[in-house]
């Protein structure tokens, strides 16, 4: 039967198109089979060994992983990707960062830019782009103290390289490199015309400010414009306006270099990084400033506070200077002014010492270091400071010199024109300004002149010496003679003659004077000597002092009828003689 019917079938098809079409329905049924066989083939085998074998292989890496003390960042297309600390598999992080970036440069070359993908295994995380690894991170690679984990840190790195690739193929198209020089060209034009508009604006502020001011000094009456250049506040406004034109400048000059970088591709992360920069640094000066109001509000009711308690100091010893208000027993006019200072110094100390705790940054580090070293710095150079203070205050409050005074330090004569916490400031006679250290003025003797020169007279002492032939009577009128011509010599208390001394040979008469004004001492002195050359040359007296070499022929006595040889006088010697 069955051989009838193929027959059958061979004699029915027998036609050239009966052919052609079983030779069509053969094949597509070969084709049928044979997608079959392989579909049935592909569900009967195992899935392919390759992405166990890699979660193995990275699981095993990430479980030798260990610190190596290296850190090392992964940066591509000018961006920081990841940092990497871990030695993985005898590779330290050098290494491993060179072998990413290698990987990379061939992804972008290849057009390869994505998807970037993350397989993760206990431990440890792959970074691959377009199903090609590209490097590992462990748990060695994260910074526990900053408080990182592996899955932040494994996010913010497929943000970072994805920002990468993106910005890299970016940088690959000639109709974006154009679009951004053109953009950076437009900004540096308006940066300029801004630069320019400052430029001009500050000009004509400066006049204006110049023009209202003189508008309001000739209003006001207090002079011209001769007067306002002395006061040199026109010079302060332009100092003022040229500042702010100078801020205004760098402003202009930062976001225009901030916006042409952030134009291109490879120099975004350094606009972004300005950009970011100025932001952080105004929010935190803005929050630094707001967090501050209280602390800052309380540093100014303290030093209120003190300004007025040190007002009121200086006001009370102030009119105690002035005689105004009578003085404590324990306080005199002279040292009222060194107590308002000490008083004054003292307070403001304290209140600084007070008002540091609410300062803005003195719990920080530096402010606590800068301290520290300021304090150091005081200590060690403080050891002659502190003598010279306390020398001024023991001169000050023991009242041994006074401003005004003519006095003798040591080998300086003159007035004392300066009483300082540390020195002395003396003027010579000859117009010299000398500065005495406090502790060498302690240390040596000083004399005043002027302390008792108003009530009780300060007696000034000039000697010559006379031989024993000579009246001392006549030497006595001679010396008298020549204090009554010189003016300048007070004529209370009277003038005096002391014999100090009988030498040898002569005998030294010393004549004691109170001079009107101390500080011209050595003037005065001057035209007294010359008086007493004149008198002594009038009356044919000698000033000279002899030595002998051999006794004389006659003895060098003064006869008694010349006693009293003019201008001296018996009355005068013997008023003389009860006044001594």
């Amino acid at each position: 039967m069955h051989t009838t019917m193929r027959n059958h079938s061979r004699a029915v098809d027998s036609s050239p198109n009966a052919i052609s079409r079983r030779r069509v329905r053969d094949t597509v049924a070969i084709s049928t089979a044979m997608v079959a066989c392989a579909v049935l083939v592909l569900r009967a085998q195992p899935a392919p060994p390759q992405a166990g074998q890699l979660a193995a292989t990275l699981a095993a890496a990430a479980a030798q992983a260990e610190p190596s003390g290296e850190v090392s960042t992964l940066t591509f297309f000018n961006r920081p990707i990841a940092v990497l600390r871990a030695r993985v598999l005898s590779r330290g992080p050098g290494d491993r960062v060179t072998s990413a970036s290698r990987i990379l440069d061939q992804l972008v070359s290849e057009h390869v830019t994505g998807p970037v993908a993350v397989q993760t295994v206990e431990g440890g995380a792959l970074v691959s782009v377009g199903l090609r690894p590209v490097f590992g991170l462990t748990i060695p690679d994260i910074d526990p103290l900053s408080g990182e984990t592996l899955d932040d840190v494994t996010r913010q790195t497929v943000a970072r390289l994805q920002q990468a690739l993106a910005d890299a193929v970016e940088a690959r198209r000639p109709a974006m490199l154009v679009r951004a020089s053109a953009l950076s060209l437009a900004g540096v034009a308006a940066g300029v015309l801004a630069l320019w508009v400052i430029s001009r604006f500050r000009g004509a502020a400066k006049l204006k400010l110049a023009h209202v001011a003189e508008k309001t000094v000739a209003k006001s009456g207090l002079g011209d414009a001769g007067s306002l250049r002395a006061t040199r506040m026109v010079d302060y406004e332009r100092r003022f306006v040229n500042g702010a034109a100078l801020l205004l400048h760098l402003t202009v000059v930062y976001v225009v270099l901030t916006f042409v970088l952030r134009r291109f591709p490879y120099t975004r992360p350094w606009g972004e990084t300005m950009l970011g920069f100025l932001l952080d640094t105004l929010t935190s000066l803005s929050l630094g400033v707001a967090h501050a109001l209280p602390g800052l509000f309380t540093v100014a009711v303290i030093l209120l506070i003190a300004r007025i308690i040190t007002r009121v100091i200086a006001y009370y010893f102030r009119r105690i200077e002035e005689g105004r208000i009578e003085a404590p027993s324990w306080m005199y006019r002279e040292t009222a002014q060194p107590t308002r200072r000490l008083l004054t110094a003292l307070i403001w100390a304290f209140s600084i010492v007070v008002s540091y705790p609410y300062l803005p940054g003195s719990e920080t580090d530096a402010f606590k270091g800068v301290s520290v070293f300021l304090g150091l710095m005081f200590t060690l150079g403080s050891a002659g400071i502190v003598q010279h203070v306390m020398s001024g205050f023991m001169i000050t409050y023991s009242r041994a010199l006074r401003i005004g005074d003519f006095v003798k330090i040591g080998e300086v004569e003159g007035t004392v024109t300066h009483l300082g916490i540390l020195s002395t400031k003396v003027r010579t006679p000859r117009r010299e300004e000398i500065t005495i250290p406090n502790a060498v003025v302690t240390a040596q003797t000083t004399v005043d002149y002027s302390r008792f020169a108003e009530s009780d007279g300060v007696m000034t002492p000039t000697s010559v010496t006379i031989g024993y032939d000579t009246p001392w009577r006549q030497i006595e009128a001679l010396l008298l003679a020549a204090a009554e011509r010189t003016p300048g010599i007070r004529r209370e208390p009277r003038p005096i003659v002391i014999q100090t001394s009988l030498e040898d040979f002569y005998v030294k008469y010393v004549l004691m004077v109170s001079l009107e004004q101390q500080e011209r001492k050595a003037l005065l002195l001057h035209h007294l000597h010359a008086n007493i050359q004149d008198l002594f040359n009038e009356y044919g007296v000698q000033i000279m002092s002899p030595n002998y070499e051999a006794d004389p022929a006659a003895p060098k006595i003064v006869a008694k009828k010349d006693w009293y040889a003019a201008p001296a006088a018996e009355s005068a010697g013997q008023l003389h003689r009860v006044e001594r």
